[in-house]
């Protein structure tokens, strides 16, 4: 059974390893808007969290190598939380980065319209 389960857990990660940036990019903001419901209308809707560009702050703290003491937090954002993403590994943060320029685009968009 253990060993089903480990065959199960590295299928999913060579899943994971197949796919391309951009894929785990857009699978990264699906899941911030179906898990979080931080859709283009929920960032238009809240200007306090939003509007000073704390999503590309968020992303360029993310993208950091080494992030250590330099960690800015995005503005009335909760720091527990962002801190807890600052702490995953390198690729999942690039992920996370990429998929918040995609949610301060889809913010953008709904601003417009």
């Amino acid at each position: 059974m253990e060993n089903k389960m480990n065959d199960l857990i590295t299928g999913a990660n060579l899943q994971q390893n197949l796919k391309t940036g951009i894929e785990l990019i857009a699978e990264e903001r699906q899941k911030q808007i179906s898990k979080h419901g931080f859709t283009g209308e929920h960032h238009a809707n809240h200007p306090e969290w939003y509007d000073q560009g704390q999503l590309l702050l968020a992303a360029k703290t993310l993208i950091k190598v080494d992030l250590k003491d330099n960690v800015y937090y995005p503005l009335n954002w909760d720091h527990t939380w962002f801190y807890n993403l600052c702490r995953r590994d390198y690729k999942e943060r690039l992920i996370i980065a990429g998929a918040l320029i995609a949610a301060e685009i889809d913010r953008l968009q709904n601003e417009q319209s």
